[in-house]
């Protein structure tokens, strides 16, 4: 069925350059940047959405004490019983496991639905109805206390971490397709940025002297439903994704409309006829299964970049690094008290190098960005790995630390931020969904086997366990350098198009 009759007939734009040969059409349209129609849509879209994903992330570190030692208060008021004190540690210690693992799991299911949420409600109705979870994720936490039920706080880093994983796949999404081609990278940066933004937030509101304290961690943890107010009033005021609009509803001159209002101009009919063009090549397949994906090699090829680039992300040792900081600093010979601020102040790098790496991403591309971070990733974590076990020196010492910042200036350079909007820029409009339901899930998959092997590897081999990550950050580099297409300043289409080539030889 073609366009106009997906249209019900509907009256085409009857501007003479909408019909005008392509050479002919106006490009200003293309070159198009920041306007303040577009920066409301991103903060709208991100803000609310990526606050999520990194708050509830570190929000659970800092009082991690206060926290354990209510649940032990909560399990012995609960039980007939005396407990043995060594029987309770093991229960307290089990159960936050849990409390911190479920959160993962969450996102893993939530990464999951992201093709069917994006499908059925739209990339914007989406995030909309996904802050519904938040709610009730704030309010489970916060009777938790109350009520003296430690497992309302367990359902609660539950229910957002499926917020979590469908913000990670939507909102990079909604991103990518309200973009100009030319700044498709920068924005994708937003969401990391954003997550950077507020696990320092989480980080700083979770100190003693400010939130995490006995009577306070409740509200800390509640803390997580104010961006999620924030995006229910912005977000409405700010349209539909365009490529949605067109690609997959068929709504021409709503997608027009969308278009304009975000590119702050009429003169639209660039990016219109690209859409239209793509339109046309994936209308005889209007949604893409899994299986498709799998037995299909032009679009096997993107879906397995996009694993394992998801998988380099994670398995790069960065949650290590990020969930266990203060520990590493203590073993790099610095007390409590300096381990906190020295963890703050990673944090804080880990913003202002996503920042950098906005304007990095346009200028040295995808390929070049990954390949910097993940190879200079790899010689760190090997110099990490012998510098540790001499901690003792000051020296040592010293250059352990060093080397900590220095990792994270590497991966927020581009293995942080690229991989989340990547995905969306490797396939076209009917694989998208399903494909960043696979890449986000697969994930959270790795993030949760990180967090719950890291502990018990680093109890096994100690500092040892750097160089395990060394050598995996040496085989993703490799891969990067022979897979992984450069993909700025090219249309979806191009990309699409020369995945096709690849497959056929």
């Amino acid at each position: 069925m073609d366009l106009e009759k997906r249209e019900g007939n509907q009256e085409q734009p009857s501007t003479p350059t909408a019909l005008a040969p392509a050479d002919k059409l106006p490009r200003a349209d293309k070159d198009a940047g920041f306007n303040p129609h577009l920066a409301f849509s991103i903060g709208a879209a991100a803000l609310g959405s990526g606050f999520q994903h990194g708050y509830n992330t570190g929000v659970v570190n800092p009082p991690q004490k206060i926290i354990m030692e209510w649940i032990s208060e909560t399990k012995i008021n609960g039980s007939t019983e005396e407990l043995d004190p060594e029987d309770l540690k093991k229960i307290v210690v089990g159960i936050w496991s849990i409390t911190v693992a479920i959160f993962c799991v969450g996102g893993m299911i939530g990464g999951a639905l992201v093709g069917t949420a994006a499908n059925r409600f739209g990339r914007k109705g989406s995030l909309l109805l996904n802050n519904v979870l938040v709610f009730m994720a704030v309010i489970c936490q916060s009777l938790a206390k109350p009520t003296g039920h430690y497992e309302l706080l367990i359902l609660g880093r539950f229910i957002i971490g499926i917020n979590a994983g469908l913000n990670a796949g939507l909102a990079p999404m909604y991103l990518a397709e309200i973009s100009p081609m030319h700044l498709r990278g920068a924005v994708g940066t937003v969401y990391q940025l954003v997550i950077t933004i507020s696990i320092l937030i989480a980080t700083i509101l979770g100190m003693q002297n400010v939130m995490g304290t006995a009577d306070l961690w409740p509200w800390l943890l509640a803390m997580t439903i104010v961006p999620a107010i924030v995006q229910l009033i912005t977000l409405p005021f700010c349209p539909e994704s365009p490529k949605y609009l067109l690609l997959s509803k068929g709504k021409d001159m709503d997608a027009q409309r969308s278009l304009t209002w975000l590119r702050g101009t009429i003169e639209v009919h660039d990016e219109m006829e690209e859409m239209r063009a793509e339109y046309e090549s994936v209308k005889l397949v209007p949604q893409v299964t899994l299986t498709e994906l799998v037995m299909n090699s032009s679009l096997r090829i993107p879906l397995f970049i996009s694993v394992m680039i998801m998988l380099a992300q994670q398995l790069s040792g960065i949650n290590a690094i990020m969930f266990y900081s203060t520990q590493i600093f203590e073993m790099a010979a610095l007390n409590e008290k300096q381990a906190q601020y020295a963890t703050i102040g990673i944090n804080v790098v880990n913003v202002l190098m996503t920042f950098v790496s906005m304007i990095l991403v346009e200028k040295a591309g995808r390929k070049t960005l990954l390949l910097f971070g993940f190879f200079g990733m790899f010689i760190d974590t090997a110099l990490l790995g012998i510098c540790l076990p001499f901690k003792g020196s000051n020296v040592a010492s010293a250059m352990s630390i060093l080397l900590l910042y220095l990792f994270i200036v590497l991966f927020a350079s581009g293995a942080g931020s690229i991989p989340w909007f990547l995905v969306s820029e490797l396939f076209n409009q009917s694989a998208r969904p399903t494909a960043t339901s696979v890449a986000i899930a697969i994930n959270w998959a790795a993030n949760f086997i990180v967090s719950v092997t890291f502990p018990t590897l680093q109890e096994l081999i100690e500092s040892n366990v750097f160089f395990g990550f060394s050598v995996i950050l040496l085989l993703f580099s490799a891969f990067i350098w022979f897979k992984v297409p450069e993909t700025r300043n090219k249309s979806i289409e191009e990309i699409s198009s020369m995945f096709r080539q690849q497959s056929y030889q």
